[in-house]
């Protein structure tokens, strides 16, 4: 098999053989990147480029991807395998090489290594066109908002940094305060990764916003206001998920009028984000209060729609409707064709790396529940498919938090905190 060294720490090489995986190892090489997506003309396919990695004593990454629908998601998993593999060479390969070589350039810019001038010369030393590179350069440079990801593997979820480049104020979306069921445990470790982003991006925090009281992890909102001082908002359907859970939990104590953020959002609200026009969408169905923030050309729609190949959120919580949830997500989908979409959670399917981002013109050509599908047989396949679910394990521990806009129990009179699970209180939910 013909490679091509970049530096100490990567080649690249057009697809290999199983039987050239297996003799990676003998090269010297430590780890296989795989940048193809599954089923690409000519690809070996995932499964048998893992078991040949595995026979080489390699580990494996499977970062399946295009130039033309490259994200900064797919840009951050290529240097975080990189980073992992440190301790011998690497080989990334794609059909011929060309978009191993173009996330090295690009990486080589962001990080400062290297200058827009020099990627052509690199593609030049090596016979590649690099021009896809440089236009997806040029494009993130334009974006306003500059939106940066941050994936929590523990909860699936993505927690979202958007700013704008003018003014450098920026809005924190859905964080997460870090929380172990089985010891009880929180920690502010998501936050404060957010915080240094923020700090070392020269950004002032302007809004910490959440788009639904969340299910599956804690929220951080509480925490980083008491951090950067920032407004906390929400949807002001909120009180009516502060009502039924009120009743779930037995909870005369609670507030149910909003006020523990400092502005309720209605459909259809606008605000700004800095210069940016920002405005809010009303999506219920996965949640009764679930809302979807617009921002410049950015849509953050959490739970409604997830990545093209994972289909759409669940419709089985207490206020969920799958028939509500269709039109929420028709809504977001009559938006112009180049709005960014920014999802809440992505669960990897086929073990590729996390994404977030895609467009409503992706959504409306390839999502698995939306394509070429009616109203009346999504709601069959949604329900159906919400019948196999079992319940998020963190939901009767995050909702107690997450409708107090991300407050933990007051400290009993012992010291300590306490969340209190009711049982039975929900039914539906697979074992």
């Amino acid at each position: 098999m013909f490679t091509t060294r970049i530096n100490d720490h990567l080649s690249i090489a057009a697809q290999p053989s199983a039987a050239e995986i297996e003799r990676l190892g003998e090269a010297g090489f430590s780890a296989l990147v795989n940048l193809r997506p599954e089923g690409e003309e000519g690809a070996i396919g995932t499964r048998a480029e893992k078991d040949a990695a595995a026979e080489a004593g390699l580990s494996y990454i499977f970062i399946p991807l295009t130039l033309s629908g490259l994200t900064d998601a797919d840009v951050d998993a290529f240097r975080a395998a990189m980073a992992r593999h440190d301790k011998g060479p690497v080989l990334a390969h794609c059909r011929t090489g060309h978009r191993a070589l173009a996330l090295h350039a690009i990486i080589e810019v962001i990080d400062g290594r290297m200058t827009r001038d020099q990627v052509l010369a690199l593609g030049d030393r090596h016979g590649m066109d690099m021009t896809a590179a440089l236009a997806f350069l040029d494009r993130r440079a334009a974006r306003r908002p500059q939106v940066k990801g941050f994936f929590d593997p523990r909860t699936w979820s993505v927690q979202y940094v958007v700013s704008d480049p003018e003014t450098s104020k920026c809005a924190i979306i859905d964080p997460v305060l870090d929380y172990d069921e089985k010891s009880g445990r929180t920690s502010t470790d998501n936050a404060d990764r957010i915080l240094a982003y923020v700090a070392h991006e020269g950004l002032t925090v302007e809004w910490i916003l959440d788009t639904h009281p969340h299910a599956d992890h804690l929220s951080a909102a509480h925490y980083l206001k008491s951090k950067t001082e920032a407004q906390t908002a929400i949807g002001d359907h909120v009180v009516d998920v502060q009502m039924l859970w009120k009743d779930i939990y037995n909870w005369p104590e609670l507030r149910t009028d909003g006020s523990y953020w400092d502005r309720l959002f209605k459909p259809g609200d606008s605000f700004k984000l800095g210069s940016i026009d920002a405005r809010v969408m009303f999506s219920p169905g996965h949640t009764l209060a679930s809302i979807t923030y617009v921002i410049g050309d950015a849509a953050f729609v959490h739970d409604t729609i997830f990545m093209p190949d994972s289909g759409t959120a669940r419709t089985d919580f207490p206020g969920g409707s799958a028939d509500v949830l269709w039109t929420s997500i028709q809504e977001i989908l009559a938006l112009p064709d180049e709005t960014r979409v920014f999802t809440g959670h992505d669960y990897q399917p086929g073990g590729r790396h996390p994404r977030w981002e895609s467009t409503v013109g992706e959504q409306k050509r390839s999502n698995a529940h939306l394509a070429n599908i009616n109203e009346q047989a999504f709601i069959q396949l949604r329900q159906a498919r919400d019948r196999t679910l079992a319940m998020p394990k963190l939901i009767l521990h995050a909702l107690q938090v997450n409708v107090r806009g991300g407050r933990l129990p007051e400290p009993e009179n012992n010291g300590r905190r306490y969340l209190k699970i009711p049982l039975d209180a929900l039914e539906g939910g697979a074992w």
